[in-house]
């Protein structure tokens, strides 16, 4: 089969690699009908790869139909239409009893001391080959897949549910506002446009900031309050909130923030170190750019609640203990738990009307063969990216 796979830093290409098989009597295989290109896949594709080896296989946000189930596999059949969530679980322990599917016990990489195994992601999370793929094999089949109609609709309908919506509506709960509050949304990427159409949904008042024009007016589209990037913004916004500031901030970005040129040097020269060092940096050292989670700091108001939804990669990030302290400032972060999360937003993803724009987000879709170039441009946001979708199906251009 043809599969997107990690050559090197900044390096990616679609390569025949052998077709999977059911290994375990859990596993299902799944053809692959869409998978997007995630902001986390970034973090491989330039900063994490002294955790990955060259030709690891990509992606954790697909979809596809069912083409082979395991003896152990009850709940789906060939044919079936599902949408396969980033992180492995069982369905069984005692975290995912606990609605901590991103903490399985039975998926855990207890060789580096984190959570649950997710799909084409690194090492550190089990190394499992990812979606960005002709054919994608599933363990745990009997509990992860959900399924959706077949019933035409497109797969953008549905797709979101592997990872960003999830995560956008645990961010948004993160958060912890009160009925009628404010919600700040940092970061109107793909995640940061689902938290604040979903704040929108709660009857928040939402105000967002992204220095990207065309991310500005998606989100305006959807009714939010957005505004640029600039030095003076947290004063801004927090004279739009009575003086006090939001309820809760969603960081939506992560440790690619903009700003602190001296962390995007380490970042670099991290990638850029022999894998065992790089690893030894990057688990010892403060390698995150950190504008972002220190503008929520800056920006919430006291006894709010900052809510990280973008991932972060270093061991020794300077953290402002003392502004946490003194403002009593509650911060909740972590994986996305995708299974707690369908039953609350499947009744919108359902919904003719389309409440939360999932057929609106998507910028480019694209065949699996062009996936090199945009992950370039996606990274570079050009061309007026958001949100990438690949098809396995689609000639390339």
């Amino acid at each position: 089969m043809r599969a997107l796979t990690w050559q090197g830093t900044e390096k990616v290409s679609v390569e025949t690699v052998p077709d999977p098989t059911i290994q375990e009597p859990t596993d299902a295989i799944v053809r692959i009908t869409s998978t997007a290109i995630c902001g986390s896949d970034l973090h491989l594709y330039r900063v994490l790869g002294p955790y990955i080896d060259r030709g690891d296989v990509l992606g954790h946000e697909p979809m596809g139909i069912v083409e082979e189930v395991g003896s152990g596999v009850t709940n789906l059949k060939v044919g079936d239409r599902v949408v396969i969530p980033f992180n492995i679980s069982c369905g069984h322990c005692w975290m995912c009893q606990h609605g901590l599917q991103s903490q399985c016990e039975t998926t855990q990489v207890t060789e580096y001391g984190t959570g649950a195994s997710l799909f084409g992601y690194t090492k550190m999370y089990g190394q499992v080959p990812g979606g960005q793929a002709e054919y994608l094999r599933v363990p745990h089949a009997d509990y992860g897949p959900i399924v959706v109609p077949d019933d035409g609709t497109p797969d953008d309908r549905w797709l979101f549910l592997s990872d960003i919506l999830p995560t956008a509506w645990q961010a948004v709960q993160y958060a912890q506002v009160p009925e009628g509050g404010t919600l700040a949304v940092l970061g109107l990427g793909p995640v940061g446009q689902f938290a604040a159409r979903i704040g929108k949904h709660l009857g928040y008042r939402v105000l967002a900031v992204d220095p990207e024009q065309v991310r500005r007016d998606l989100g305006a589209k959807h009714g939010v309050e957005v505004f640029d990037l600039t030095k003076d913004l947290v004063p801004e916004l927090v004279d739009l909130t009575d003086g006090r500031g939001p309820d809760g901030v969603v960081d939506a970005v992560g440790m690619e923030a903009h700003g602190n040129p001296m962390a995007g040097f380490a970042q670099r020269a991290a990638g850029l170190l022999p894998d065992k060092l790089a690893q030894k940096a990057i688990e010892t050292a403060g390698v995150d750019r950190l504008a972002a989670v220190h503008g929520a700091i800056d920006l919430v108001r006291r006894g709010g609640t900052v809510s990280l939804s973008g991932v972060y990669g270093g061991m020794a990030d300077p953290m402002p203990m003392m502004t946490l302290f003194d403002k009593q400032i509650t911060i909740r972060e972590g994986q996305c738990n995708v299974k707690r999360w369908i039953d609350d937003i499947m009744p919108l993803v359902t919904d003719p009307s389309d409440p939360l724009g999932t057929l609106d987000l998507t910028t480019h879709r694209v065949s699996l063969e062009d996936a090199p170039h945009m992950y370039e441009v996606f990274q570079k946001k050009q061309d007026g990216c958001v949100k990438v979708v690949l098809d396995p199906a689609m000639a390339s251009a």
